[in-house]
């Protein structure tokens, strides 16, 4: 069976260490009586980056799973002795699946669009201590700009300042200059993210510190530059822009059981109106 496997896994399926299965005139590759193995169910299967050895035989192995799963279904079905138990179950698991994903539907539809602005911001302010940071959050200015760009000491000057001015001229500036310029004034964004876009093997330990008012660093086609105006620290209280949807969730998950309670009485009553739940004695 192996040498049988290994044919057919050779002969279709030369594919490289990464490449996915290219499907030829029939895409069938196994079948058991019934049920037939494609081989792009077989191609979704295999991992990719596998060399092409590993391939064919984790292709191998997956065939013989396949075939053996589904000859003992085929035994299963003739002589299990609870089938009706079994339909049952399922049957009740379909049933639980699909009010499950409907329930979680109406939540997100309805209830959320329930919950204003207001009713968030007052969560936030009575809750304030409860909602701490992880991760530290900075606001400022970031720029990229070529290392061969003109009015390089202009562009340092102005990326140290905080005047608007200063930086409505960095703006109109990067049109014709190649300049990268990315504004965070108004909106706090993770500081590990912006450091990750500085380059890796320019960085120390130093550079990490959101205390520093200014990072600059150079690679050799760019100059990167971050002027941090405001952070704030793992274990501060996380601003009410970053925590807004987090207080979204908190309230939603309040009110469901209300909302869903609610929802099926509404339900139950729209029912007996329409004359569509009967009762026999």
């Amino acid at each position: 069976m192996r040498y049988f496997l290994s044919i057919i896994v050779v002969s279709l399926l030369m594919v490289a260490c990464n490449k996915r299965l290219e499907l030829v005139t029939s895409d069938a590759l196994v079948k058991t009586k019934s049920k037939v193995l494609y081989r792009s169910v077989l191609d979704d299967n295999i991992p990719s980056g596998l060399s092409s050895e590993d391939s064919i035989i984790a292709a191998e192995h997956f065939i013989r799973s396949w075939i053996n799963e589904n000859l003992l279904y085929d035994i299963a079905l003739k002589n299990i002795n609870n089938k009706d138990n079994i339909e049952y179950l399922v049957e009740n698991y379909r049933k639980t699946l699909f009010i499950y994903q409907y329930e979680e539907q109406l939540v997100n539809e309805r209830l959320s669009k329930e919950i204003g602005e207001q009713a968030l911001l007052d969560y936030y302010n009575n809750n304030k201590d409860k909602l701490k940071l992880e991760r530290p959050l900075v606001k400022g200015l970031f720029l990229k700009i070529p290392v061969e760009a003109p009015q390089l000491s202009d562009i340092r000057r102005l990326c140290r300042s905080t005047n608007p001015v200063s930086w409505e001229k960095l703006e109109n500036y990067k049109i014709n200059n190649g300049l990268i310029i990315e504004f965070y004034i108004d909106n706090w964004v993770y500081f590990n993210n912006l450091i990750e876009i500085f380059p890796g093997e320019k960085m120390n330990k130093e550079d990490f510190n959101v205390h520093r008012k200014i990072i600059e660093k150079q690679d050799d086609n760019f100059i990167y530059f971050l002027n941090i105006t405001d952070y704030l620290l793992p274990g501060d209280n996380a601003p009410f822009e970053y925590a807004k949807s987090i207080v979204q969730g908190i309230l939603i998950n309040q009110r469901k059981i209300d909302f869903l309670r609610k929802t099926k009485d509404d339900l139950y009553k729209r029912a007996l109106d329409k004359g569509e739940i009967q009762f026999f004695n």
